[in-house]
């Protein structure tokens, strides 16, 4: 095949290139990539013919997608390639941390300091098979791969539409996919456009360390954070029970969020991780002999079935039993010093019920006036943001306390999976036997990507009822962090994952297969997309 990116070497030659572009989220790198993007694929003779075929589309803070169609003129069934352009920052890099874009360089340093890597990585430097670098593995291989295959297809004029699309910010909050959504249901309508398949190019990831398998995955697990805003009384240091710190109080719902099988759930055999506490501590901004009486937590619940709705039952379930644990502690306390309690009661309320309560306390301005300010803060995220409406309202509304206010902080992903549909179950057997006969390797189904993706924003099939109860208890829902459920449920094509292999994502030894990449993975998608195309004949 004739072309820019047609062979194995210039492959992996723009994908060192990709990697060259830094791009970390929340940078001007993030800003300027897909520009580039844009130019790089401006050099193909499709989009030189067809430049009205690529554009770009706004997300916030400057940061844009990119989207590019291959259109046969024929065909109205269209394969969406999905990827993201944002990596996670170089911390870990140390003084290497220049060379983590310079794949070429960066091997050789690792060659110098090899003696520090543990045996698997030693062993992988010294085979030659692989590349390191920042985002090489997650994820700028897969959009050099969707980059070589849409050029690919309008060479050989195959007879299947392929949309290219390319975001920022999967690694934070995935601006960029859910405002990506609506763009591309303007493109569908705009030309006549059957989607029947998003296809993510996320690279396989290891189920337990040392493993070596390959995977594809026909569905992405589900994330959401459940979190509480812990409001106890303040006192006197040499007062203790005269009050109660938030600290005292949070740690009683912690140890019943922390790895509780609750929430686990098992489909089609395979397991959710247990929940684990991303964020806990107290709000107090300065030091004084006055006790913190408010204090935050962040959890991390993975889902597969469940939506935030279950989530949020299960999560007040828990928090009531802590509570009344926690009061009967103190009253135990209380007596055994001969003293009587100070309150009677730690309520568990979900914010969308304080948020009533202070509607009939202040009226419904004071409220999006104080929700207004905190939004346009530029200093605090959205998670920040989050507690931070719930603690002033709590604030001004004291007589609810000791409390404990329920809410969700961003982001969330929906679970998604596609296993049962019999389109995905001819395209899994397609591959499976392809990689199989062709390379000689074994490709293994698994029901849910592991990595978290951008495929939670397509193919969306849960009732109002879970989406709004998101939107009622995730103070911050609106403009600057909001879900486009509706338009999400239109995109009903199923999903699939099929990626290259790499290790170490997110650590500073992150690498990528390099004949898998550049050799094995493309044609095999190839061909995957050519038999899609070939069965609308």
């Amino acid at each position: 095949m004739a072309g820019l990116w047609g062979t194995p070497e210039q492959l992996r030659q723009l994908t060192e290139k990709l990697v060259g572009w830094e791009s970390q989220g929340l940078t001007e790198g993030e800003v300027k990539f897909p520009e580039r993007l844009k130019d790089e694929l401006m050099e193909t003779e499709y989009f030189r013919n067809h430049p009205e075929r690529i554009s770009l589309g706004e997300v916030n803070w400057e940061r844009r997608y990119l989207t590019a169609l291959y259109k046969h003129e024929e065909a109205s069934r269209t394969v969406v390639l999905l990827s993201h352009f944002d990596t996670v920052a170089v911390h870990e890099y140390g003084d290497l941390a220049p060379l983590a874009y310079q794949p070429a360089e960066l091997e050789k340093e690792f060659q110098k300091i090899k003696s520090e890597f543990k045996p698997e990585m030693q062993a992988d430097l010294a085979s030659g098979d692989y590349l390191f670098g920042r985002g090489i593995m997650d994820m700028k291989s897969g959009l050099a791969i969707h980059m070589a295959l849409i050029e690919r297809a309008s060479l050989e004029n195959w007879p299947v539409n392929i949309l290219l699309m390319s975001v920022p910010d999967e690694e934070v909050n995935s601006a960029g996919m859910r405002y990506g959504v609506s763009k591309l249901l303007d493109l569908e309508r705009q030309y006549g456009l059957e989607y029947v398949l998003f296809l993510n190019g996320e690279p396989v990831f290891a189920k337990s360390p040392g493993d070596e398998s390959q995977y594809i995955y026909t569905g992405s697990i589900g994330k959401i954070m459940p979190s509480a805003l812990f409001y106890g009384k303040e006192t006197h240091a040499g007062e203790p029970l005269a009050g109660m710190t938030s600290s005292y109080l949070s740690t009683y719902l912690t140890r019943k969020m922390e790895w509780n099988p609750a929430f686990s759930e098992t489909v089609h055999g395979e397991a959710t991780p247990l929940p684990v506490t991303l964020t806990q501590g107290d709000m107090k901004e300065e030091y004084s002999v006055q006790t913190p009486y408010r204090a935050k937590a962040l959890y991390n619940v993975f889902t597969m079935d469940r939506n935030a709705e279950d989530i949020m039952d299960i999560f007040e379930g828990l928090a009531k039993e802590s509570a009344a644990e926690c009061m009967g502690d103190y009253r135990a306390l209380c007596k055994k010093v001969g003293m009587e309690p100070r309150f009677d009661e730690i309520r568990v309320i979900r914010y969308e019920e304080l948020v009533e309560y202070a509607k009939e306390k202040f009226g419904l301005d004071y409220i999006n006036r104080l929700i207004h300010d905190t939004l346009v803060d530029p200093e605090r995220d959205v998670r920040d943001k989050s507690f931070h409406i719930a603690d002033i309202l709590l604030l001004n509304c004291q007589e609810l306390t000791p409390g404990i206010v329920l809410l969700f902080a961003p982001p969330y992903y929906p679970a998604v999976n596609s296993s049962e549909d019999p389109f995905i179950e001819e395209c899994v057997a397609h591959v499976t036997r392809d990689a199989l006969e062709r390379f000689d390797l074994e490709l293994e189904q698994v029901h849910f990507f592991n990595g978290i993706s951008d495929l939670s924003y397509v193919n969306y099939q849960d009732t109002s009822s879970g989406w709004v109860r998101y939107e009622k208890n995730t103070p911050v829902y609106g403009d600057p962090y909001s879900i486009p459920f509706q338009a999400m449920q239109q995109l009903k094509a199923p999903v699939l994952n099929i990626g290259p292999f790499g290790k170490d994502p997110h650590k500073r030894t992150e690498r990528l297969h390099i004949k898998n990449a550049f050799e094995e993975i493309p044609e095999i998608i190839a061909s995957l997309i050519l038999h899609i195309g070939e069965d609308a004949d």
